[in-house]
């Protein structure tokens, strides 16, 4: 079974959304400058790169990200791919999610990646389409930019639908290689103590044909 790692790396150079803190890497012990082993300095923020958001971002009393069960980020995941500019209620009539709990959207944000800034214009999920995945039963939504909500929305809605449901998120996913179907996630957050998100390695194992 081929497997695929759909995380950003980080780096120094990398795109953060704006106004979360800059990503800071500093090698403070270097075998090339004489030292008896490399050692570095790490910086960035809880939602760096590829991440996770659980309810805690914006609940008070939500579950935090140490809090996560494994279940829920180890298991069976369909990826859709959407062309539309955004994934509101229209688009996702022509999927049937009846028998999915983890749903990972794949859009054009996939190739925003290749470039050197952040991209205001990316696809997002709509408050409406994100209230018809709680109806659906869906736990886990994925989304390969750096956030499901449109960018300059007034308030926090589409995160609030999920987040408020119980449905954990998972953002900045690269899905350029991956095609839409079945696959087996395993999305391994930092385990933050009380954290209101953490920055997560995201594999897709391909079930075999």
């Amino acid at each position: 079974m081929k497997l695929f790692d759909v995380t950003v790396p980080i780096s120094k150079d990398m795109i953060v959304y704006p106004g979360d803190p800059a990503v800071e890497v500093e090698r403070i012990r270097a075998i090339s400058e004489g030292s008896s082993y490399n050692l570095t300095r790490y910086s960035f923020g809880s939602h760096t790169g590829t991440h996770v958001d659980p309810p805690f971002h914006f609940l008070a009393d939500g579950l935090t990200a140490d809090r996560l069960p494994l279940e829920l980020l180890i298991g069976r995941a369909r990826v859709v791919e959407v062309t539309s500019p955004r994934i509101d209620e229209e688009a996702l009539e022509e999927f049937d999610f009846s028998d999915d709990v983890r749903v990972l959207f794949k859009t054009r944000n996939s190739y925003l990646w290749s470039q050197s800034g952040f991209v205001e214009d990316y696809v997002y999920i709509t408050p409406g389409a994100a209230r018809e995945l709680v109806t659906q039963g869906i736990k886990l939504v994925g989304i390969d930019y750096l956030s499901v909500e449109k960018f300059g929305a007034d308030g926090y809605e589409t995160h609030l639908e999920l987040l408020g449901a119980g449905t954990t998120i998972v953002e900045g996913l690269d899905l350029r290689e991956i095609e839409s179907g079945n696959y087996e996630m395993i999305c391994l957050p930092l385990r933050v103590l009380e954290g209101d998100g953490a920055p997560a390695r995201v594999a897709l194992r391909q079930f075999p044909s």
